[in-house]
């Protein structure tokens, strides 16, 4: 007899040992599922962080029903037993069920009951589906709902997993900056609009890339914030059917306790129960630190081509082999997954965005479909920042030479002469300067009215980097020169 199948010929018998296969520690809810929803091929055991959280919230549960006289202290302390080994994961692979899931996340919970109990009476040395003495139902979720279990964990998870994440950000901010301070003194060409602009130091340009990867970081602590608020205690629908008010206050408590994060009680629980906003304004957040990082990406690639036919400015570390038939081609492949990590995320918001739109009435059911997507764009962000940080922005190298020859050939010193000669002027001699292929230096230095030390002042493309004005007085002294 198929195994899927001794589970559900056992099913009809709760009490029954026969009802739990071989092999394995869930039961004939989690082999339900199982039948019904083969669908990703993403499994629960494969998002540790989520297994990870479900466990803490059953420990929690178990120690406050405990407190409060729910529940006995021998079961109790098996349930939190077996809760401890699964935080060791050490049975990850008893959580088999595809990511993607109708019921609200109902089958999961049963899922992880149902291990709890069945390893929970081996450790009692009783048979496992021997639920007269462990009830995945009656003990272990005991004055609890999927509806307030899920919704936690699924919170919990995302506070597990941002560590990870911001660690990431932090690092790659700092190999931003490490290359700012080496590329201090290079002075280059500014860009906007893809066309010559006004000077900057190429220390300057990677120090902006360092700032917005920091923003993104320091977006994510209010997401941190916003996860820590939660329905644990509401369960069904937010009303506490079947759950004490002595074990609304300790099941709190016990989760604080077991992970060292601030939980708080949700103002209205009822509204929490279908309240997504805080997955939400998480999956946006992780949308915007996707879309910096493609942006960056972008200006890495562009900035890098060449190394005859484009920019040239700098170069990225070479990899591997950029093509089968063109010898010596070198491509930019850390920023260009990146960048497919980043449209990934971009597109997962989209669908935590609809699925948050979809749910109805006093639950949400599409949650399983938003831890999904969540705890997969966090997982692809901090393995593409970690690889960009390690593989590319660690060794990036400056070509002085094509930065400077970029910038004296421009007219990025025609902004400069405005507040001197005005606008209408500069506009003359910058046109003048490209027609005849000329530097603008070499145009104004034939201007007979101009004079030498007011013209070093002006085209000294260095000092145009640091923000400053000619010296007070300069344009009325010179006001003439029009």
């Amino acid at each position: 007899m198929h195994e899927l199948d001794a589970v559900f010929h056992a099913g009809a018998d709760p009490d029954a040992a026969a009802s739990v296969s071989a092999g394995v520690y869930y039961g004939a809810e989690t082999g339900k599922a199982l039948a019904n929803f083969q669908i990703s091929g993403a499994r629960l055991g494969d998002f540790p962080a989520f297994v990870h959280a479900l466990a803490y919230v059953k420990l929690a549960a178990a120690r406050a029903n405990a407190r409060v006289g729910l529940l006995g202290a021998e079961k109790a302390a098996v349930i939190g037993k077996v809760c401890l080994e699964i935080l060791a994961d050490q049975h990850l692979a008893q959580f088999p069920l595809d990511m993607f899931q109708g019921g609200a996340g109902t089958s999961t919970n049963m899922n992880v009951n149902e291990v709890i109990a069945n390893r929970g009476l081996e450790i009692m040395g009783l048979a496992r589906g021997a639920y007269a003495s462990l009830h995945p139902n009656d003990d272990v979720n005991c004055s609890q709902s999927t509806n307030d279990v899920y919704p936690t964990a699924v919170r919990l998870a995302i506070l597990l997993t941002l560590p990870r994440l911001e660690a990431a950000l932090a690092g790659l901010a700092d190999a931003f900056e490490e290359r700012a301070e080496r590329f201090a003194a290079i002075v280059k060409l500014g860009r906007t609009q893809l066309q010559d602009a006004v000077p900057l130091t190429l220390g300057q340009e990677f120090m902006a890339f360092a700032a917005a990867v920091r923003q993104g970081r320091t977006a994510l602590r209010e997401v941190a914030s916003a996860c820590a608020r939660i329905n644990l205690g509401g369960t069904a629908i937010g009303t506490g059917i079947n759950a004490s008010r002595e074990y609304q206050a300790s099941v709190l408590d016990e989760l604080r306790r077991a992970t060292g994060i601030s939980f708080v009680s949700a103002d209205n629980l009822v509204q929490a129960s279908w309240d997504v906003d805080a997955l939400v304004l998480c999956s946006g957040t992780l949308k915007r630190i996707a879309t910096t990082l493609s942006k960056i990406c972008n200006d890495l690639r562009l900035l890098a081509s060449g190394p005859r036919g484009g920019l040239s400015e700098i170069s990225l570390p070479p990899l591997q082999a950029g093509s089968s038939i063109m010898p010596g081609k070198v491509n930019p492949v850390v920023p260009e997954v990146v960048n497919q990590v980043a449209f990934r995320v971009i597109g997962s918001d989209m669908a935590v965005t609809l699925a948050a739109e979809g749910g109805q009435l006093q639950l949400n059911v599409m949650e399983p479909l938003i831890v999904f997507s969540l705890l997969e764009s966090m997982a692809l962000l901090s393995n593409a920042v970690t690889t960009l940080t390690v593989k590319c922005v660690a060794d990036i190298a400056a070509d002085a030479q094509n930065c400077a020859r970029h910038l004296e050939r421009s007219m990025a010193g025609a902004t400069a002469l405005t507040p001197c000669v005005g606008y209408e002027r500069a506009a003359r001699l910058a046109k003048e300067a490209l027609a005849s292929g000329s530097t603008l230096s070499e145009v104004v230095s034939a201007q007979p009215d101009l004079p030498q030390d007011v013209i070093r002042q002006i085209l000294d493309l260095r000092r145009l980097t640091e923000a400053v004005r000619l010296e007070d007085g300069s344009k009325a002294r010179y006001s003439t020169m029009k």
